[in-house]
């Protein structure tokens, strides 16, 4: 975490001294600051931004997702969530996480996982997939929260957004952000792509989260499969997760680790 909070640092710093916008830094405001005073309060500015704790990233994604779930999540007695409510069941202490799941109705074969533990399965990618498959999709997206990727991916999104702006002010991010802001933050996030040794990790974790507790675990090959054939790449899910590898290669990767190569 010290690495990506340095590195984030560095290129804000970097932006700061090439750049310069109306009101720039804590000294801009009422254009009364030197450039030199600019660009050393929006260096301080970047810097807060920089170290913005786990625990308000958190809170943005809580934000995020009650906002998200007015608009998109099934009700309760909808047969797409008691579906997947009895898949889930035993899984919202998982691992050491506090977890919570929730269905979007949506055509888009998609799944997608925040920091704070939400974890979202939209219609489309239920009505393609059996329920171990599913199970083996919702285990890779924790892997997603316990290693670290999704919080990873909010500070980025959070960074490249509104955020930074944000968190410069004396107050923090601990209060209620605006809707414009939670939306810029979201279209970061449905934009972003994990790395391809970050969706391996979560792969594996997905592999062994269907070892741990007896589900089939070729269903996790028949989820890439499936994913596959509907186009790769272009398809919800492989978009969200990245393509890197494809669909079919990470089918053949959980072949081979299942059958010891």
């Amino acid at each position: 975490m010290k690495k990506l909070l340095f590195s984030s640092l560095v290129l804000a710093l970097v932006a700061c001294n090439t750049t310069q916008g109306p009101g720039a830094g804590l000294l801009g405001a009422g254009g009364g600051g030197t450039s030199t005073d600019m660009k050393v309060g929006a260096g301080m500015d970047a810097y807060k931004a920089a170290t913005v704790s786990d625990a308000d990233l958190k809170n943005v994604s809580l934000q995020m997702r009650a906002r998200d779930d007015k608009k998109s999540m099934v009700p309760a007695g909808d047969a797409y969530a008691k579906r997947l409510a009895k898949l889930t069941a035993r899984h919202v202490n998982e691992d050491g996480l506090s977890l919570n799941f929730a269905v979007y109705r949506s055509d888009s074969i998609n799944a997608n996982a925040t920091a704070d533990g939400s974890i979202r399965v939209y219609s489309g990618l239920m009505d393609k997939m059996t329920d171990q498959e599913l199970l083996g999709i919702i285990g890779h997206e924790i892997g997603h929260v316990k290693k670290g990727h999704s919080m990873a991916s909010m500070r980025t999104a959070y960074m490249a957004s509104a955020g930074r702006k944000l968190a410069a002010s004396t107050s923090g991010v601990t209060g209620a952000l605006a809707d414009s802001d939670l939306g810029a933050i979201g279209e970061k996030l449905v934009n972003s792509q994990f790395s391809q040794s970050q969706e391996t990790e979560s792969d594996d974790y997905g592999l062994a989260f269907m070892k741990k507790y007896g589900y089939d675990a070729k269903a996790m090959e028949s989820a890439f499969r499936k994913l596959a054939a509907l186009g790769g790449a272009q398809s919800g899910l492989d978009q969200m997760m990245s393509s890197h590898p494809d669909s079919a290669k990470r089918a053949d990767r959980m072949r081979d680790k299942l059958a010891g190569k």
